[in-house]
């Protein structure tokens, strides 16, 4: 069976499998090689997404992913007292939650590469627009979400990645790197664009290079065709497919 690759997280999670996400574009990268599941959930936050774990990952799973990305933080960072406060966890109970992500997933499988994802930059402005162009008069006046307080969640999450010896991606950083990103990578000031999809994409291939999960370097799942012989493509398959011979 090809290994899997599940990626875990909120709606930027959940929406990867859209045209140009990343999500996608994941799955194109490992054709034939692995298999990219989502399991992402819109609004939610850590201490939501905790009640999942067992579920989406058991503990006697016979066949456990081998890679996992946790991608949370966007929601954990809404501010209190604003529209979305109800998504709001203080941002030391969001590490602590992802550590114990992490610690389940290593207890369903000691060898699972597990990659933890910062929430993205926030574009205020972007969130204000977006706001406005919803609700018109009722929209909030200020936003919901800030980028300062998305660089808190992010740095938390990296230090607690660093802590536990497994890698992370720092997207708040990496996407404030490319001058306009607000508009360039964001679409409604959170929401990732087609262009901020293969950041992240990106991103996450590089990770897992790094590690020992490189798709040039991972076998087919079954012979390519061009070894396959027109007069006796059973020799093909003799290895992968021995019940058949």
């Amino acid at each position: 069976m090809r290994p899997q690759i599940v990626l875990f997280g909120d709606s930027i999670t959940e929406q990867s499998f859209g045209s140009g996400g990343w999500g996608s574009s994941l799955a194109d990268t490992y054709s034939r090689k692995a298999d990219v599941l989502v399991r992402g959930y819109g609004g939610y936050n850590t201490r939501w997404a905790l009640f999942l774990l067992c579920h989406i990952f058991p503990l006697h799973n016979k066949i456990p992913p081998a890679v996992t990305t946790i991608f949370f933080g966007a929601n954990d960072a809404a501010l209190l007292g604003r529209t979305s406060e109800r998504q709001h966890v203080p941002v030391e109970e969001y590490k602590n939650n992802l550590r114990k992500m992490v610690q389940h997933l290593k207890e369903v499988s000691p060898t699972m590469l597990v990659v933890l994802i910062t929430p993205p930059p926030i574009d205020e402005e972007g969130r204000k627009a977006y706001a406005q162009s919803v609700y018109g008069e009722k929209a909030m006046k200020e936003p919901e979400r800030t980028n300062e307080m998305a660089g808190v969640y992010a740095r938390h999450c990296v230090e607690l990645a660093k802590g536990l010896g497994i890698p992370a991606i720092d997207l708040w950083s990496k996407m404030q790197e490319t001058e306009g990103w607000q508009k360039k990578f964001l679409s409604d000031g959170l929401h990732l664009k087609s262009e901020g999809n293969a950041v992240v994409h990106q991103e996450v291939v590089r990770v897992l290079k790094e590690a020992w999960f490189s798709p040039e370097q991972m076998p087919y799942d079954f012979p390519h065709h061009s070894v396959i012989d027109g007069k006796h493509p059973e020799k093909a398959f003799q290895l992968q497919c021995p019940a058949e011979f």
